[in-house]
């Protein structure tokens, strides 16, 4: 990414403690050692299979959708197939942008949103903030530049003001999918790449299950052997949110 090399918020740790963390090795599992978790005994093919099986279909309450078309449209032309992001061109269409953050803040989900309909609201609200949050700094070289980057109540959503850490572990991570690590972007090579396509209620288990292969299957963030199995430290940062539903 053009962004720097920047990571995802913490469950314990603070963000600035899990940027430090980034830098290190990854969490490494050597399945030759006799004391090991359950899911150091399954096969690679095992752990994909955990983290990208379809989630069975909630019925909606109401098919309400808002029109996440101008984010569609920035990711389409600022964001490459490898999810590289264009910052530069970004910055060009900063008014497109905030005009999209403007509709997102007259259009706040309500009791009326089926449960797709709202994480796809607010994982777009995540991704459109952080992109926001680089621009009002840019150019930089790391989000580390940033003073306290995740905690900045830049944005107005309704009646509250939001910082990026509340919309994470308040919002997002309340739903009960922990796909949405695979999802939200913090402008880090060391983090999930950014969607080239906006979340959308219709569409979402399909998006969130491609978006974890995409990060298992990334060997910059996982390695998968039948001989060890190296996974990124957002399994570990977030273990509970993986465990809840037992899939560790």
């Amino acid at each position: 990414m053009d962004g720097g090399d920047l990571p995802v918020s913490t469950y314990e740790n603070t963000m600035e403690e899990q940027m430090v963390q980034l830098e290190e090795e990854d969490v490494y599992i050597d399945l030759s050692i006799s004391s090991y978790t359950p899911i150091e005994l399954m096969s690679p093919e095992e752990i994909e299979a955990t983290f990208t099986r379809d989630v069975p279909a909630t019925v909606e309450k109401v098919e309400k959708e808002f029109n996440h078309s101008v984010w569609a449209s920035l990711l389409k032309e600022h964001v490459s197939e490898d999810g590289s992001v264009d910052y530069n061109g970004f910055k060009g269409d900063w008014n497109q942008l905030r005009k999209y953050i403007k509709e997102l803040a007259s259009n706040l989900p309500d009791s009326e949103w089926g449960p797709s309909a709202k994480m796809a609201y607010w994982i777009n609200a995540y991704n459109a903030l952080t992109i926001d949050l680089i621009l009002r700094h840019y150019p930089l070289k790391s989000i580390k530049e940033i003073n306290q980057p995740w905690k900045q109540r830049y944005w107005q959503l309704g009646e509250k003001w939001y910082n990026l850490d509340e919309i994470e572990h308040q919002i997002l991570r309340k739903m009960g999918d922990a796909r949405i690590h695979f999802a939200i972007v913090c402008a880090s090579y060391s983090c999930p790449k950014l969607s080239k396509e906006a979340y959308l209620s219709a569409s979402l288990d399909k998006q969130l299950t491609q978006a974890t292969k995409i990060f298992l299957a990334d060997p910059d963030k996982n390695k998968l052997s039948q001989d060890m199995v190296e996974l990124s430290k957002i399994f570990q940062w977030f273990a509970k949110d993986f465990k809840q539903n037992g899939t560790l």
